[in-house]
């Protein structure tokens, strides 16, 4: 199906004009693929395609089941089969429209993982040929491929450009090698941290544009940006900034038209701009409108969004077109204060999240990002940290409409090679101009977790914060420590520190009475003094929970992820109960994100069969929210809640227990086997409620929480619990193995 672009999915389906604009043609179904690993490679002139191609339609990876599933017992550590990175390929027919003729075309790939090189089969083979006195039979060969571009980096979108190459009106063939093995030259250098699916794992387009149009190819972003000044609620300054080509050959006479159009479709703002367009170079037209009263954008309370549709015209014929979103808003953070919206402070209550799912991968739908977005807002999250790399083009669209304050960054983390200096700048170039025009998006992370060589780290570091203010030197940059202390040399060449600490989990005590600095209350105490200047983030923490691993009750256990045959969901709760009842308390930490909304995948560093990192609050299938996210949503979302936790440690050998209760309603009343227990103290905030000394009868045990609201309607829960003595554990802590599970 051919249509004409609308670049921001919001806006699929409203019209602007009649005009003859670029189309975009959706290149997603009916491509052949063939994995490694391969003798000889495919594009060997002398090797026939022989062996079975599969079928498949795009997104698409070959590492969706034996990332997530692999076999890394002792025995087969080390070894390569776990699963398999390596060379791929693709390959579709399609024949170019004789139409097309005197056009430009071009191929968008939203996200290919990790390298990528292009060839184009447009000349076949002769029956016969002769090469260096040797006679070859090509009757099963595919053809001659011509070399059509390269791009390095596994999450950011990249063109390249077939005019000329096609033959139109003919068959053509594309063929698409993609090698997903980690390389020190391509970050993230490694697969530590999370998996490197392998495969054309986002949606792939066909552009066909004008000989005049707005520049596809500038490191494929719309070719169209928009800034913002003196924002108020009376004005708002706004500036478009459009990047043109002419291939033409010759001069020509345009207008540049940029239109501010309201939800309702009216005009809220307008200008032309005529211009003569020499046939070399590419040319820079900037406009400048104001906009009087504007809406704003108020985030999760009023995502408002205008349209903004830049055209090229000649004569009375627009022959180009773009349209993107436009939020007017403000974003500030104040030292000690916290995030500010429009002069109006606003919490970022923020989750990280990864963009993987159980039996798919990286290969999702827009309703499996739908689905994701649903779930963070629903724990009443104000933020996304999407953590560690560019995301969906479709995800930061939907967060803009939706309201949610995003925090974007590039896979620079957790290791160093010295090799990687050009390819982080590219992806971070990548990631700024293909993103620019989401309002969501307030800060732009450079690295996570690299260190060491320092000097080496410190210069890069510093060459990428330069590079993120040339290119947009409106919004926040950040990068991330994995150390408690704020002033490391490497940290500290951006606007905004992100510390990233897990007390109780990797290292220190989840609370120590002693103040040492050791847990996270003490540590929060003394960094509010000592950096009190500073912009600090706390931009990850987290505990693994495994919702089979149950623990009636749990101790203050340092270092807990270093046994992982026993990841109790009790004690993330703590950990998350403790950590936001500090974070809360404490004004240094402008912004906080949990570590993580979604378990996800850990194809190297797990430690037994089941690879997985345990830290989400939501199950990898997405089926099950644990005691964890109903905290947070106890503690955020403006929707009632009442939970009881615990709820799935159902066999209990304690007679009495506390039973523990988030309410965002008020103080519940707790009812065990028809008994109201009277009663209750206050935890870590004011929605956490615990009834101390409950005692529960043998076998059978209802617990129903009762809360009213203020216009009488009654908030109920129930879970049930047996009780018997010989259901007792033993010991309740990191040294019971009772599963096999594995985390980091």
């Amino acid at each position: 199906m051919i249509k004409r672009i609308f670049y921001m999915l919001f806006f699929i389906g409203m019209t602007w004009t009649n005009s003859q604009a670029r189309t975009v043609i959706p290149f997603n179904s009916n491509w052949s693929f063939k994995k490694g690993p391969f003798s000889v490679s495919p594009l060997d002139y002398h090797l026939t395609f022989e062996g079975r191609w599969q079928l498949v339609n795009l997104p698409h990876t070959w590492n969706a089941i034996d990332m997530q599933q692999q076999d890394i017992r002792p025995g087969s550590l080390g070894k390569n089969e776990r699963f398999y990175t390596g060379d791929a390929f693709y390959r579709k027919t399609f024949v170019p429209q004789i139409s097309w003729k005197g056009k430009r075309i071009f191929i968008r790939f939203e996200g290919v993982n990790t390298q990528t090189e292009l060839y184009l089969n447009n000349n076949p083979l002769p029956a016969k040929e002769v090469k260096n006195d040797i006679t070859y039979d090509n009757s099963q060969r595919n053809g001659n491929y011509s070399f059509v571009g390269r791009h390095q980096g596994g999450y950011s979108a990249f063109v390249f450009e077939l005019t000329g190459m096609l033959q139109l009106g003919k068959e053509n063939e594309l063929l698409v090698k993609v090698n997903n093995e980690a390389s020190p030259q391509v970050i993230p250098v490694n697969h530590t941290l999370f998996p490197m699916y392998g495969g054309i794992y986002r949606p792939v387009e066909l552009i066909v544009t004008d000989d005049i149009h707005i520049a596809v190819n500038d490191f494929a972003s719309e070719g169209v940006y928009i800034t913002q000044k003196n924002v108020s609620k009376k004005a708002a300054d706004i500036a478009v900034k459009v990047k043109i080509d002419n291939k033409s050959g010759h001069t020509q006479p345009i207008e540049l038209l940029t239109t501010i159009v309201e939800k309702d479709g009216s005009v809220k703002a307008k200008q032309t701009t005529a211009y003569t367009v020499p046939p070399q170079g590419r040319q820079i037209i900037t406009q400048q409108l104001s906009i009087k009263a504007p809406h704003l954008w108020q985030g999760l309370d009023d995502p408002y969004l205008y349209r903004v549709v830049t055209q090229i015209k000649k004569g009375e014929q627009v022959i180009d077109e773009v349209v993107s979103p436009l939020g007017i808003r403000k974003f500030e953070l104040r030292t000690g204060q916290g995030f500010f919206l429009n002069d109006i402070k606003y919490p970022l209550y923020g989750v990280c999240r990864h963009q993987d799912r159980w039996g798919k991968g990286s290969a999702l739908s827009n309703a499996d990002h739908d689905e994701d977005l649903a779930i963070i807002k629903e724990m009443g999250a104000t933020s996304i940290r999407l953590a560690h790399y560019q995301q969906s083009a479709y995800f930061y669209s939907k967060c803009d409409s939706i309201g949610l304050v995003v925090w974007a960054e590039i896979p620079f983390v957790n290791r160093v090679t010295t090799l990687e200096d050009n390819n982080a700048q590219q992806q971070l170039k990548e990631l700024i101009r293909q993103n620019f025009n989401h309002p969501s998006i307030y800060i732009w992370g450079m690295h996570n977790e690299v260190y060491s060589p320092t000097a080496y780290t410190v210069e890069l570091t510093s060459k990428l914060n330069d590079l993120a203010k040339s290119e947009d030197p409106d919004r926040y940059t950040v990068s991330v420590s994995g150390y408690n202390v704020i002033d490391h040399p490497v940290n500290n060449n951006a606007d905004v520190q992100g510390i990233n600490h897990y007390f109780g989990w990797y290292n220190g005590e989840l609370e120590d009475k002693s103040e040492k600095d050791d847990d996270v209350a003490s540590w929060a105490k003394r960094i509010s003094r000592e950096f009190k200047d500073y912009k600090i983030i706390f931009s990850e923490y987290g505990a693994e929970a495994i919702p089979e691993d149950q623990a009636e009750t749990v101790g203050n256990f340092g270092n807990q992820w270093s046994n992982p045959y026993f990841f109790p969901e009790e004690y993330a709760t703590k950990f998350h109960e403790v950590h936001w009842g500090v974070i809360t308390k404490n004004p240094i930490f402008l912004g906080s994100y949990v570590w993580n909304t979604f378990d996800f995948a850990t194809p190297i560093t797990a430690l037994n069969v089941n690879p997985r990192n345990y830290k989400g609050l939501v199950s990898f299938d997405r089926k099950l929210k644990k005691d964890g996210f109903y905290w947070y949503k106890a503690n955020w979302s403006k929707e009632p809640v009442l939970y009881i936790t615990q709820r799935r440690m159902i066999n209990r050998g304690n007679e009495m227990t506390p039973v523990t209760v988030y309410s965002n309603r008020g103080k519940p009343t707790l009812i065990v086997n028809g008994r109201t227990i009277t009663g209750s103290k206050k935890g870590q905030t004011d929605v956490h409620y615990i009834f101390e000394n409950v005692r529960l009868k043998q076998g059978a045990n209802i617990l129903e929480a009762k809360v009213t609201q203020k216009d009488g309607e009654v908030l109920t829960d129930r879970i049930n619990w047996n009780y018997d003595p010989a259901y007792k554990q033993e010991i309740a802590g990191p040294t019971q193995s009772k599963t096999e599970h594995v985390g980091l």
